[in-house]
C-alpha cells in the first residue's frame, strides 16, 4: 500500500511545478486525502458517512480534479491489505509540508474518525499513530480531536 499511495503522492506531486520552493496547497490536499482514505480503512468497515466525508473534503475544500478523486477512492477499493506501517509516506510528507499543514492533516483524519459521531479503538489509535509520525505535538493533536468535535458535534 505504501508503495502504491507514494506512487500517487509522486505523480501528482513530484511533477508539480510549485514544489521547488514553497509546498503547494494542492500538495497538502493530496497527502492528506492518501491518509484519510487509509483513516476510512482502519476499523476494516468502510462506512458510507466517511465515505461522504471523504469525497466532500477533496471535492469542496481541496477542488480536486475528477481523475484526483477518483483515483484516491480506487485505492480504497483496490487495496486488500492495509498497509502496515506508514512511515515511508509520513516522511514524505514531513519534508515538504510545514508544522501547521501536519496539525490541518490530523485535523481532517479527525473528521474521518467523526463523521458517523463515535470514534473506534482503531481510528483513535491510526490518528494517534499518523500524528506521532507527523511530529506533531500531543497538546496539538488534542487540539485538533476538540476543534473538529466542537465544529462537527457542537460539542
Amino acid at each position: 500500500m505504501v508503495r502504491t499511495v507514494t506512487q500517487f503522492f509522486k505523480k501528482y506531486i513530484a511533477s508539480s511545478p510549485e514544489n521547488s520552493v514553497r509546498v503547494s496547497e494542492h500538495s497538502l490536499q493530496i497527502a492528506t486525502a492518501a491518509l484519510l482514505i487509509e483513516m476510512m480503512r482502519s476499523d476494516s468497515e468502510v462506512k458510507e458517512d466517511e465515505r461522504k466525508t471523504i469525497t466532500e473534503i477533496m471535492r469542496s475544500r481541496f477542488s480536486l480534479s475528477e481523475e484526483e478523486i477518483n483515483a484516491m477512492m480506487k485505492f480504497a477499493e483496490e487495496e486488500i491489505c492495509s498497509a502496515t506501517g506508514y512511515f515511508d509516506f509520513t516522511s514524505l510528507i514531513n519534508e515538504r509540508l510545514a508544522y501547521e499543514q501536519r496539525v490541518i492533516v490530523v485535523e481532517h483524519l479527525w473528521e474521518v474518525a467523526l463523521s458517523d459521531a463515535a470514534v473506534d479503538k482503531h481510528e483513535e489509535h491510526m490518528v494517534r499513530k499518523i500524528a506521532g509520525l507527523l511530529h506533531v505535538d500531543h497538546k496539538d493533536f488534542i487540539q485538533a480531536k476538540l476543534r473538529v468535535r466542537k465544529r462537527l458535534l457542537g460539542e
